[in-house]
């Protein structure tokens, strides 16, 4: 085994096959392992063994390629022991607004995870609904999945049902369709205050009108998933977004009241992976339930709508009050 001294700690640089635990029955590459506890996805958990992050059995392994066994090695990340999961759960919630999609705020707004403060797993959500954003929220414990899913190059399809001020015209709506430029950064931006500001053109879309009125409703579906990329298309073409929910992602279709969630049927996790591109999983949970029978995407679309925005956050709060006092909130079809 080849060895590099630093200053003050040994540095594994791998054996000639890139085994580098006791274990190596099982041994998996160490960017796979880190991806599929959720500490980082692949390319960032590379980033983190060159940079001397990730140890072994106590020694800092900095190579890439290589392997150790998830099961009977000691893996820290900056001195954190790495636990993998020997259970994966997954969870749809239909988040109301007014909370955070983040483990924890550090501005102490509440946080999609208080739903499931009751599962003795590090459950983290995948991808992001902004705070005054509802609907559709996957929550799992499952690493790679989460990864694969958020990665760019995934392109899964999520749809939106989103509602606007004032009614655009039809070549507005047709820019979004085709793609526009819209402000990368995280500040909100007018199309009279562009200045200097990065900008990136959205990928094409599909629109169409979902409810009409004098502030009608669309039904919009993108593959990306930028900071706030709704809202910022809709500034470009002049319309201020009023609501936003989601209502499917992937092969996922929202059949649940805002601020209650259900786990995954096996069909599901099932479809997930095949649009996540990796290989399908099997029942890798004990707890995932048979499939359940088809609902309507318009059906469950237009049921999106009949609850309003404050009677849901209400709702959510007193789901959560009732948590504290003992009782696992917002959770249906759990066992």
């Amino acid at each position: 085994m080849k060895q590099a001294r630093g200053a003050d700690e040994s540095a594994i640089a791998g054996t000639a096959d890139g085994k580098i635990g006791r274990g190596d029955s099982k041994a998996e590459r160490l960017q796979k392992i880190l991806a599929s506890a959720g500490v980082a996805s692949r390319r960032k958990a590379e980033e983190f063994i060159l940079q001397g992050r990730v140890q072994v059995n106590g020694q800092i392994v900095n190579q890439l390629g290589s392997k150790a066994d998830p099961v009977h090695d000691h893996i820290r990340v900056d001195g954190k022991l790495i636990h993998p999961a020997d259970e994966y759960r997954y969870y749809m919630l239909n988040k109301p607004k007014q909370f955070v999609t983040t483990a924890s705020d550090p501005q102490g707004r509440p946080t999609v995870m208080e739903f499931f403060s009751r599962i003795k797993l590090r459950m983290f959500p995948v991808g992001r609904l902004d705070y005054h954003s509802e609907g559709l929220l996957l929550v799992t414990n499952d690493g790679e999945l989460a990864n694969a899913l958020t990665r760019a190059a995934s392109h899964v399809p999520k749809t939106y049902l989103v509602k606007v001020s004032g009614v655009p015209s039809e070549d507005a709506l047709n820019a979004l369709r085709r793609g526009i430029s819209i402000p990368l950064g995280d500040s909100e931006s007018s199309p009279g205050h562009r200045g200097r500001e990065a900008r990136v053109r959205t990928a094409p879309a599909t629109v169409q009108l979902f409810r009409q009125g004098e502030n009608p409703w669309y039904e919009i579906t993108i593959t990306e998933g930028r900071n706030r990329q709704l809202r910022k298309m809709f500034e470009e073409i002049g319309h201020h977004v009023e609501k936003i929910r989601r209502v499917e992602y992937g092969p996922l279709v929202l059949d649940l009241p805002p601020g209650e969630s259900r786990e995954l049927t096996a069909h599901e996790v099932q479809a997930l992976y095949r649009a996540a591109k990796l290989s399908a999983p099997g029942i890798r949970s004990q707890r995932i339930e048979t499939k359940s029978s088809p609902r309507s995407r318009s059906g469950e679309h237009a049921k999106a709508l009949s609850t309003s925005s404050t009677d849901s956050t209400k709702g959510s709060t007193r789901k959560l009050a009732a948590s504290r006092k003992g009782r696992e909130p917002g959770t249906s079809h759990q066992r």
